[in-house]
């Protein structure tokens, strides 16, 4: 299975010279815990919910006041959109990471995939798998 079939299309970025607040907010409204920061074609980095945490408020930064540009992730680790979802885990599991964003053949950002992303096609990648879930869920 290819990542292109699981991944996110609508992928919402963050200027690097938006607040922190403002990036907090964004990542509340969408309900996710990472931005990329720039442009599909000129990613600067990823911002995530933790970066927020540990490098705004518990460095007692003030949100309103800190760039996204001074505490986002770099280098940004990427996969492609023909990368296999096995890859993409391996990717993720060596980089301790569980969100990237997707590039085409020529570096544009097309997509985000997630841990859940590929969880989620493996699940119902897996005919075993959703035989004994059906199971499960009848003996209940």
């Amino acid at each position: 299975m290819r990542v292109s079939e699981v991944m996110s299309r609508d992928v919402e970025f963050i200027g690097p010279d938006a607040s922190a607040r403002d990036a907090a907010i964004l990542m509340g409204e969408l309900d996710v815990g990472a931005l990329p920061v720039g442009s599909a074609a000129e990613l600067e980095g990823v911002v995530t919910d933790r970066d927020l945490l540990y490098r705004v408020v518990a460095a007692g930064l003030d949100p309103n006041e800190t760039r996204v540009g001074a505490v986002l992730s770099r280098p940004v680790v990427a996969c492609s959109e023909i990368d296999t979802v096995r890859a993409v885990m391996d990717l993720m599991a060596a980089h301790h990471i569980r969100r990237m964003p997707v590039r085409d053949a020529g570096g544009a950002v097309t997509g985000w995939i997630t841990l859940a992303d590929l969880s989620r096609a493996l699940l119902l990648g897996s005919d075993a798998l959703q035989t004994s879930l059906r199971a499960m869920t009848e003996e209940a």
